[in-house]
This record gives C-alpha cells, sequence and structure tokens, in this order.
C-alpha cells in the first residue's frame, strides 16, 4: 500500500510533533476510519500503536548511546509525561528505560575496564 508506505515514512520523520497520527491522516487524504484500517491491515498497528513503536526504538537506541537523563530522552522522542514515558515504555519492552540503559547500555562493560 504505497499510501501507507508514504505514511511510514512520515512518522519516521515527525514522531517527535504533538499529534502525529492526527496529522499524518490529515495529509493522506483519507478518511480517518479508511486511513486507520488501511494503516492497521498494512503493519499490523494501528497507527497510534506504530507512532509509539517508532518512539520507543529511538528512545532505546537513546539510552543505549547516550548519558542524557531518561526525563530528557522522553522529551526528545515526543513524550512529554516522564511518568507515562516510563509505563509505555515497559509495556513495550518488558523493562524500564533505566534497565535497559543498564543492560544495553555503552557504559555496561565498564566494570571490565582497567581502572588505570
Amino acid at each position: 500500500d504505497t499510501a501507507i508506505n508514504a505514511a511510514q515514512v512520515w512518522i519516521a520523520d515527525n514522531y517527535v510533533i504533538e499529534a502525529p497520527v492526527r496529522e499524518v491522516t490529515e495529509r493522506s487524504g483519507m478518511p480517518p476510519t479508511t486511513f486507520n484500517r488501511r494503516f492497521k491491515a498494512a503493519t499490523g498497528q494501528t497507527p497510534q500503536d506504530y507512532v509509539h513503536t517508532v518512539r520507543i526504538e529511538e528512545a532505546k537506541q537513546l539510552l543505549e548511546t547516550s548519558g542524557a537523563a531518561v526525563e530528557v530522552i522522553g522529551r526528545d522522542v515526543g513524550y512529554e509525561d516522564p511518568a507515562s514515558f516510563r509505563r509505555l515504555f515497559k509495556r513495550k519492552t518488558g523493562m524500564t528505560p533505566t534497565e535497559h540503559r543498564r543492560m544495553f547500555g555503552s557504559r555496561r562493560f565498564d566494570r571490565y575496564r582497567s581502572k588505570h
């Protein structure tokens, strides 16, 4: 579905904005119910779940590669409320952002490095 593929590309570039689902639906030119049905058929996810997935994947990358605070990363990927970001992150990944950073972050090998 080329229209949905274009919507996925747009979401990947604009997931941080306040209401990406509303915006991408309007851009598609389809009625919301048609857009939602076609999006789910093409991706297996609702548009909102897809946005959350993209945001959480980006947050995982930031947790693994930066030392930024969890609250800052949550804001950077589009979540204004740190508590809801943490809850959603745990629901999607099975671990908290801090646990993810500890398990996959670049500092996970610090204990093995020489102390010199």
